[in-house]
């Protein structure tokens, strides 16, 4: 989805604000600074947690709706999963991606796919438990039900997902808080880089939350940080009210 509109809004916000937002957080306000972050934060998050959520949700409605050796096993992984160290994962995709590793030739380091990747890894554990979660909870005659009918394991499946779809979207909100709120694997990935004119290239609002503190420009932090969190509510809204159209349908 083209982030471009979004890139061109937090610019255009702060120059209607007047003269003082501007004056007090300076001239990369106006040049499209903040707005470039937030695109560049949007396009990484809602990327990887779009693939995470193609993967993760069919994983959980299989695992969910199969009997197999092992299955407490995996369960057990997912679950530890979603507690796994961001720094690490940032240490196994920068070694993935880097000249000496087995994705080099594609040239991915310190570049906005390689931070793709890192909370792809990052989102698909809490997507996938919680999803699992979801699927489990759904009554048992929901599928005998289905499968009275006469319905296709494929049938049973799409109706327990239609079942437990509060949860799977709830799922999906915790994966992008996850992703989106992820300051250490990106670091390292992509290298917190902004152009010549100070345009994000891999710079997000977390890792440019952090420089501004350490470097003593606590207002833009603020700034910035307020930003993260409407973004982090919006999201939250316009999936509970899917959510909840969902309950009422």
């Amino acid at each position: 989805m083209p982030l471009e509109p979004v890139a061109q809004l937090a610019p255009a916000l702060l120059d209607a604000g007047a003269g003082p937002a501007t004056s007090l957080f300076g001239a990369s306000f106006r040049e499209g600074y903040v707005g470039s972050i937030i695109a560049v934060s949007l396009y990484v998050s809602l990327t990887a947690v779009t693939l995470s959520t193609l993967v993760s949700v069919p994983a959980a409605v299989a695992i969910g709706l199969t009997e197999f050796p092992g299955k407490g096993f995996v369960k057990s992984v997912v679950n530890t999963g979603m507690g796994f160290p961001s720094v690490v994962v940032g240490l196994l995709v920068l070694f993935a991606v880097s000249n000496q590793g087995p994705l080099g030739s594609l040239e991915l380091i310190f570049t906005r796919e390689a931070m793709i990747m890192s909370q792809f890894v990052l989102a698909t554990p809490p997507i996938t438990a919680i999803s699992l979660a979801a699927v489990s909870g759904v009554d048992d005659g929901v599928r005998d039900a289905a499968r009275v009918l006469g319905g296709t394991r494929v049938d049973v499946a799409l109706v327990v997902i239609k079942e437990a779809r509060y949860g799977i979207a709830t799922a999906v909100l915790a994966g992008f808080g996850r992703a989106i709120s992820e300051v250490g694997s990106v670091l390292i990935v992509g290298g917190n880089i902004t152009s010549a004119d100070g345009i994000s290239k891999t710079r997000t609002l977390t890792t440019a939350i952090q420089l501004e503190a350490r470097q003593g420009r606590y207002e833009t932090a603020m700034v910035l940080g307020a930003v993260l969190v409407a973004l982090v509510l919006i999201v939250n809204a316009v999936v509970v009210r899917f959510g909840d159209r969902g309950v009422a349908g």
